[in-house]
């Protein structure tokens, strides 16, 4: 993608959506919809995205048993997202029938390890080892399930590039030098991550929130 740069409108609101997606839309490289955005407005709300003429990357991380997302994702048909994200921790059998039902030209990406995570809280639901080790864990698990890619923090894709150089990998919990962590925990600036290996990257804040929306898309983008 010539331009690396998703920004992630993380609203329920669809005019909002459309207002913040239409200021940035000549700095970005596309619009990542999450779960709130397709909860409130469904399949309705994605096709009005579309017509901006931005690729989409559809965020709903989905996580069940292989035919359930299977199902699920055959039902988007007709969105034809750009990119589709379930969870690794899926299982193989679960990842293999995710990407046997997405639309031929849907990247499917595998979430390894949540950014707002770290060793503690992987603990304290039964995952031994620290996130990068799980990171990697599930980097190889997605590779050899026939995914497109996966989901890492800009702290683990280089390793996870070097175990998949042929990966496609998302970057998010991305911060401009400088910028409010806010509730991620393990964040990288959006340089350091294209360097490390990162294939697009999400952000959302740093450009949502600023007072000047598509200034900050052009500054962040003017980085990489």
């Amino acid at each position: 993608m010539s331009n690396r740069l998703f920004v992630a409108l993380d609203t329920p609101e669809l005019d909002k959506a459309r207002a913040l997606a239409s200021k940035v839309r000549h700095h970005v490289g596309g619009i990542k919809l999450g779960l709130e955005f397709f909860m409130a407005n469904g399949r309705a709300g994605v096709r009005d995205m579309a017509e901006l003429g931005l690729p989409i990357f559809l965020d709903l991380k989905l996580h069940d048993i292989p035919n359930t997302v299977a199902k699920a994702i055959m039902a988007l048909r007709g969105l034809d997202p750009a990119i589709l994200t379930v969870h690794a921790a899926g299982g193989r059998a679960m990842l293999e029938d995710a990407k046997a039902a997405a639309p031929l030209g849907t990247k499917v990406v595998a979430v390894t390890t949540l950014t707002s995570l770290d060793g503690a809280d992987l603990k304290s639901i039964g995952c031994s080892g620290d996130p990068h080790e799980q990171v990697l864990r599930l980097t190889e698990l997605a590779r050899d399930a026939g995914v497109d890619g996966v989901v890492c923090s800009g702290e683990e894709v280089a390793a996870a590039h070097k175990l998949w150089p042929k990966g496609f990998f998302v970057v998010p919990g991305v911060r401009p030098a400088g910028g409010v962590v806010g509730d991620q925990k393990r964040v990288v600036t959006p340089r350091a991550a294209v360097n490390a290996g990162a294939s697009i990257l999400v952000i959302g804040r740093p450009i949502t929130q600023a007072e000047d929306p598509d200034l900050a898309a052009r500054e962040i983008a003017g980085t990489l």
